[in-house]
C-alpha cells in the first residue's frame, strides 16, 4: 500500500484501520516524569513522514520507505524503517540504508543500520551499527569537529551521551583517542575511555604538537 510522500503518520494509521497514536504522541503534555527531561520538551510532538508503507496486519508491524522522523532537535532519517509497534509509547524501530541521526548541540551520526527506541512517546535512545558507524559533531565556539567511529555507537538522546564500542576511535582535531569503550559528551564536550581488564586492550591517545592556531588558521 502506498502513501503520497509527507505521509501523516496520524492520518496513515486511520486510513489503514490501524490504532491512532495516543493524544501525547501529538503535542499534548506527557504526565510521566521523565528524568533530565524539561516540562517544554516533554510537550514536543513526534513528527513522521515517509514515501510509503505496507502494513502486516498479522503481526500489526508497518514498513516504511524513505522515512522521516523528528522530534525537537532529534531528527532520525533512512532508506526504510521497520516498526514493531504502532506507538511511540513504548516500541523498538529498525532503520536500515543510508541511516542518519541528528541530535542536539550539532551532533549527527551515520551508519547502515540503526534501532531506536520510544519511551514516554520520546525518541529515548538509539543504537546504530556499521562498517563502521560514525559520530560527529562541529565544536562550540571553535571552527574544529569532534569526529569518531566505531563498530557500534549507542546514543542516549537524555543524557546526551554517545558510547562508541569496537574499535572505538574518537578525535577533537588535536587530540586522537582509541580504546575498547569511549563516551562522549555531546553538551560538556568531554569524553572518557576505558580499557578491558586482563587483556591488551588499552587506551592509546594521540596528541598533535602542532598548535590550534595551525591547525585551523585564520582566513
Amino acid at each position: 500500500m502506498a502513501f503520497s510522500r509527507h505521509l501523516s503518520w496520524l492520518a496513515g494509521l486511520l486510513i489503514l484501520g490501524l490504532p491512532a497514536l495516543p493524544a501525547t504522541a501529538q503535542g499534548a503534555v506527557v504526565r510521566e516524569k521523565v528524568p533530565g527531561i524539561s516540562k517544554d520538551e516533554r510537550k514536543l510532538p513526534i513528527t513522521l513522514d515517509a514515501a510509503s508503507s505496507e502494513v502486516d496486519y498479522k503481526t500489526k508491524t508497518v514498513v516504511f520507505k524513505q522515512i522521516s522522523i523528528s522530534q525537537g532537535d532529534t531528527k532520525v532519517l533512512a532508506d526504510r524503517a521497520h516498526a514493531t509497534g504502532l506507538d511511540f509509547d513504548n516500541s523498538s524501530w529498525t532503520f536500515e540504508g543510508n541511516v542518519r541521526i541528528s541530535g542536539e548541540k550539532r551532533g549527527s551520526l551515520h551508519s547502515d543500520q540503526a534501532v531506536v527506541e520510544f519511551r514516554n512517546n520520546r525518541i529515548a535512545r538509539a543504537t546504530i551499527e556499521g562498517n563502521p558507524a560514525e559520530f560527529e559533531q562541529k565544536r562550540a565556539e571553535s571552527d574544529q569537529m569532534a569526529r569518531g567511529h566505531a563498530k557500534e555507537i549507542v546514543y542516549d538522546v537524555n543524557d546526551a551521551t554517545v558510547s562508541l564500542s569496537g574499535d572505538a576511535w574518537l578525535s577533537d582535531g588535536h587530540t586522537e583517542t582509541s580504546a575498547p569503550l569511549l563516551v562522549y559528551d555531546i553538551r560538556k564536550q568531554q569524553v572518557e575511555a576505558a580499557s578491558k581488564p586482563e587483556t591488551d586492550q588499552r587506551v592509546h591517545i594521540k596528541i598533535d604538537p602542532r598548535s590550534k592556531d595551525e591547525l585551523n588558521p585564520k582566513p
